[in-house]
């Protein structure tokens, strides 16, 4: 799966992390040439979180960590149909009022950044575990 982790902060680079070990495709944004340099090195691919336009139809997961404003209507009309986007920032960063105006079911569930904790670790939980089914692991 091709995931995009908006910001390389602490919970950005933790999940881009996690999220390369569970053998996803793994974009992170930064602003600074310093970060995405570090990205890259990482062995991820790279965007500069200002040039976002245009880059975003491949995406079946977003996870925005950057608590201010990111991904707007322009942006949300790009990702495509049934992508999930999940709100990790303690600022919201996903504008909630184009979401809804674009759709919801286009966009998949977005969870806001006070109920990730708990939704995190059952979507974790069950990822892993249809992961494990699929691959005819034991469960």
């Amino acid at each position: 799966m091709e995931c995009l982790v908006l910001g390389f902060g602490r919970i950005g680079k933790l999940l881009a992390y996690r999220l390369h070990g569970l053998g996803a495709h793994v974009t992170v944004t930064a602003r600074k040439p310093a970060d995405l340099a570090w990205i890259r090195a990482y062995g991820w691919q790279a965007l500069d979180t200002g040039r976002l336009d245009g880059a975003l139809c491949d995406f079946g997961a977003v996870f925005n960590t950057v608590p201010s404003p990111v991904l707007g209507h322009l942006l949300l009309a790009q990702l495509p149909k049934g992508c999930l986007c999940v709100e990790l920032a303690s600022v919201q960063g996903i504008d909630l009022a184009a979401a809804e105006e674009l759709d919801c079911p286009r966009m998949g569930p977005l969870l806001p950044g006070r109920m990730v904790p708990a939704a995190a670790a059952v979507a974790i939980r069950d990822a892993v575990d249809y992961i494990l089914k699929e691959r005819g692991d034991p469960v």
